[in-house]
């Protein structure tokens, strides 16, 4: 048993070893372009989303949705324009992302499960775009990590964020449907800034940042 735990190791090392030599040999604009093309896929989907629960919530109460200052993520200073961003070291703009996109691990995954007894017209095909959110969250992150290997010790600090809005949704349509939306109308907003930090580095790595 030992030897053919052994021989299962020593084969998975040297595979284990090409992938991360494989990633290290990408070009950083290759990386960087990669990331940049699945953020715009990430915060187009959380874009539908909300547009999708928002078309069956009444005017009144859309007018009544929590601000996105009370959302989980708004302690983390970030730039509030692209002129701002465009002075943010390229390092700091990846921690930036970096620690947007971990803050939203445990609510995408309660955002998954809560969207399975959604009751709402659409709910299968919602269920389904939120999966997809935490697919498209999970490789992009990977991706990124692979990024702060190539950028300095800035890039790979993350910023702490815990979500702490609880597990319940809500027991009527109405809270239900508010709490979703709220939810994804933060990833959307936090979606947007994580894909315009990658761009403006994407830009910047191009070597004409006048042009950013």
């Amino acid at each position: 048993m030992a030897r053919h735990t052994g021989t299962f190791g020593s084969k998975l090392l040297p595979t284990v070893l090409y992938m991360v030599a494989a990633c290290s040999a990408i070009p950083i604009t290759d990386l960087l372009d990669r990331a940049s093309q699945r953020s715009d896929q990430l915060h187009s989907l959380s874009t539908t989303l909300t547009q999708d629960l928002d078309s069956h919530l009444p005017l009144t109460v859309r007018l009544t949705l929590p601000r996105p200052s009370v959302c989980h993520t708004a302690s983390l200073q970030t730039p509030n324009d692209k002129e701002q961003a465009l002075q943010v070291p390229e390092s700091d703009l990846l921690s930036l992302a970096r620690s947007l996109l971990q803050a939203w691990e445990d609510p995408l995954v309660f955002l998954s499960t809560s969207a399975n007894f959604l009751p709402h017209p659409a709910q299968n095909a919602i269920s389904n775009k939120i999966q997809e959110l935490r697919d498209h969250s999970k490789s992009l992150g990977d991706g990124l990590n692979i990024l702060s290997g190539k950028m300095g010790p800035g890039a790979r600090t993350i910023s702490m964020l815990p979500y702490t809005g609880g597990n319940d949704v809500g027991q009527d349509t109405i809270s239900q449907l508010i709490n979703l939306n709220f939810l994804l109308s933060c990833f959307r907003r936090d979606s947007h800034k994580i894909d315009s930090f990658l761009k403006i580095l994407r830009c910047r790595a191009t070597g004409l940042p006048q042009m950013c």
